[in-house]
């Protein structure tokens, strides 16, 4: 029998009086990560039960809009490489990257 090992990430969000995240933190100990600020965080979560996505989108007030752009941008190039390298459907991750490269051009995020 085979010996399981957990790992955990944990998230912290420091609120304001009105619960607006103000400060995001998170720590991977397998990753070497301790206490790490961010600004932004997407988390998805399969529910094989209820066939949904669950997600938890969070973003700091002081997060300035060009760097969400970049972020949902960057986001958007990896979820276009991790469906190809799930599903290995090159033609349709072909097409998100294409999207991508759109949203990039669109945004005027590209030199």
């Amino acid at each position: 029998m085979s010996k399981t090992i957990t790992s955990e990430i944990t998230i912290a969000v420091e609120l304001d009086e009105n619960r607006v995240p103000e400060k995001l933190m998170w720590s991977a100990q397998d990753g070497g990560v301790e206490k790490e600020e961010a600004k932004a965080m997407m988390l998805s979560i399969w529910d094989s039960a209820t066939q949904e996505t669950l997600r938890i989108d969070l973003w700091t007030k002081d997060m300035p809009v060009d760097e969400m752009k970049k972020f949902f941008h960057q986001t958007l190039v990896a979820m276009a490489d991790t469906f190809q390298r799930a599903t290995q459907d090159e033609k349709m991750a072909d097409t998100m990257k294409d999207f991508c490269d759109y949203f990039a051009e669109k945004l005027e995020l590209t030199k």
